[in-house]
């Protein structure tokens, strides 16, 4: 007997869901990756401008990492509210880290330098970073506070009301 399609839709609609939840609470114990209240995955790399990059050497700063491309439309419409909110939190430290995700370097530079995203972008060639972070889409952000721990994520734009919002656990205040 053929599988009729609500069958087949309420089966993908069950994979989707559990593909949302492991990614909202992280690995598993025991596991590699990214789990809410432990240390972000390190990200050590090249920059769309050749300089070396380690997040360990924000320690001390807020830190918004966002999983980005120049081809992703959201991350068009997200970029010039990134810039606004790292220009308003620059005298907290605050410091937004992009990573290019699934598009090539040279479009990817064209668009930080049109669009005003002056914080370093690290590139990813082998997707380590995005499966690190267990990145499901672009946009994709990743909230860590001042000591380098996970705290929050943001699936799709970021808002600015999302943003104060969780900002505020990863600022200290």
């Amino acid at each position: 007997m053929p599988i009729r399609p609500i069958a087949l839709l309420l089966a993908v609609a069950v994979v989707v869901t559990a593909v949302i939840v492991f990614v909202a609470r992280g690995a598993p114990t025991g596991s590699t990756g990214i789990e809410l209240g432990k240390a972000a995955p390190n990200i050590t790399g090249t920059t769309l401008d050749g300089k070396a990059f380690d997040l360990a050497s924000l320690r001390g700063h807020p830190v918004l990492v966002n999983f980005w491309g120049p081809s992703c439309v959201p991350c068009r419409e997200e970029t010039p509210l990134l810039a606004t909110l790292a220009a308003r939190h620059a005298a907290d430290g605050f410091v937004v880290v992009g990573v290019l995700a699934d598009d090539p370097v040279e479009p990817a530079r064209q668009f930080a330098a049109a669009y005003g995203a002056t914080w370093p972008t690290v590139i990813d060639p082998g997707a380590v970073l995005k499966a690190a972070y267990h990145v499901v889409g672009r946009p994709q952000s990743f909230y860590v506070d001042r000591s380098g721990i996970y705290r929050d994520f943001q699936i799709g734009p970021v808002t600015e009301a999302d943003f104060e919002r969780k900002y505020v656990a990863i600022s200290g205040g």
